[in-house]
């Protein structure tokens, strides 16, 4: 029967990440693999949606407020000039507003352009859509771009190039030179850009989100994706949506009307609440993770893994595992579940690209072998517990090494 199976289906394998967090639910682990918070939504949304369900916005709808709201946004914020009639589409989370850019745009054997290590479900959009995608490795530890492997990965057949910033799984925040340089390409090659900028308003210290579609003559070749999720913590409700030139906007909205027809009414009700949040919000939400942050990179490093690249942005650390560790990252977290019941990802489900043939004296492992990616987006509770279980294992065995 498997033979029925369509070939793209058949290359699919289920999340790792959400197996380890169905893992983590069976094994009352504490999770610290999905990117969600286990702490409330704020109030106010809330009470927000759950006016809409009893005002009764319960049926198919579209709110046109949001992209009203999404306009001034990013006029105030990048300083981009944006049609909310037409150059907007309001899609179920940032996820299906990137594969309908996907489809909207990729035709069969078009490649694109994606840094590694990345978020997994860009290459299965991708690859659904008929593309193939061609990786460019950020260089360890920093996770800087090479201005020329980037140059170099682009062919006649290039037709877009993926930019998530800040960046998952490594917390980095591309900076104006790797962004100039993204840029720079794209209007030479007449490329198309797809931006991933969930975590745009989730930065730390001085380092600050810059769309690409800000820079000149890239407005007109972006698509900017994004949603309620991470800012708003609210990852179920699914409301996201895809910001583009008037022509691919209305692609995307046309192809996500044949996917879902429509997102979530009473959250996109209560969109509107959460997108008129006032400033105070924003940087109550940036401290709030900040301090989240800073608490578990002196956590880890305290218990020696290696944290060369202090994350910048979004809300994962990428954390190396300690030099005296013969484990590879997916026998580190076996074992961490089995031990310390606590649950993270190991990093290797992130790259795709194994330029880098030396390997590691200890163990035989290249360093897309040597991350575990950690999410910090958790109550001060969870990361207590965490780093409770963490002393525990420590005392009763005297290292991390999980031997």
């Amino acid at each position: 029967m498997e033979d029925q199976l369509s070939s793209v289906a058949k290359s699919f394998a289920p999340s790792p990440i959400q197996e380890l967090s169905h893992l983590a639910q069976r094994c009352n682990a504490i999770n610290l693999a999905e990117g969600f918070p286990d702490f409330p939504a704020p109030s106010h949304i809330k009470a927000a949606a759950i006016s809409a369900i009893h005002s009764d916005f319960n049926q198919y709808r579209h709110v046109p407020g949001i992209c009203d709201l999404l306009a001034n946004i990013v006029k105030q914020i990048h300083g981009l000039d944006v049609n909310p009639l037409t150059d907007i589409a309001i899609c179920c989370g940032q996820s299906e507003a990137f594969a309908a850019a996907a489809f909207a745009i990729i035709d069969k054997g078009d490649e694109v352009v994606l840094f590694d290590p990345c978020y997994e479900t860009y290459e299965g959009c991708i690859k659904m859509a008929g593309g193939v995608p061609v990786y460019v490795a950020l260089d360890p530890p920093q996770w800087t771009l090479d201005p020329n492997k980037f140059i170099n990965s682009f062919t006649g057949r290039t037709k877009a190039v993926v930019l998530n910033s800040p960046h998952n799984p490594t917390g980095k925040v591309f900076t104006k030179d790797e962004l100039e340089i993204i840029a720079g390409e794209c209007r030479t090659r007449n490329c198309l850009a797809i931006t991933d900028e969930v975590y745009e308003h989730i930065t730390f210290n001085s380092e600050k989100h810059i769309s690409l579609a800000s820079f000149p003559g890239m407005q007109e070749r972006t698509i900017i994706t994004s949603s309620l999720s991470k800012t708003f913590s609210v990852t179920g409700w699914r409301v996201g949506w895809a910001i583009a030139p008037a022509f691919i906007a209305s692609a995307i909205r046309n192809i996500h009307a044949k996917l879902t027809d429509s997102a979530p009414a009473p959250f996109q009700e209560a969109a509107l609440t959460a997108l008129g949040s006032p400033p105070e919000y924003f940087e109550s939400l940036r401290s709030d993770y900040e301090s989240r942050r800073d608490y578990i990179v002196n956590l880890l490093t305290r218990v020696g893994f290696k944290i060369q690249f202090k994350p910048q942005g979004a809300l994962f650390l990428f954390a190396e595992l300690p030099e005296n560790c013969k484990l590879s990252d997916v026998d580190y977290v076996k074992m961490l579940i089995q031990k310390a019941g606590i649950v993270a990802v190991p990093g290797c489900g992130f790259f795709h690209t194994h330029l880098y043939p030396e390997k590691f004296s200890l163990g035989g492992y290249s360093y897309q072998e040597r991350y575990i990616r950690f999410a910090f987006c958790k109550s001060d509770q969870t990361l207590a517990s965490a780093a409770k279980r963490i002393g525990e294992l420590i005392d009763a065995t005297g290292c991390l090494n999980l031997q």
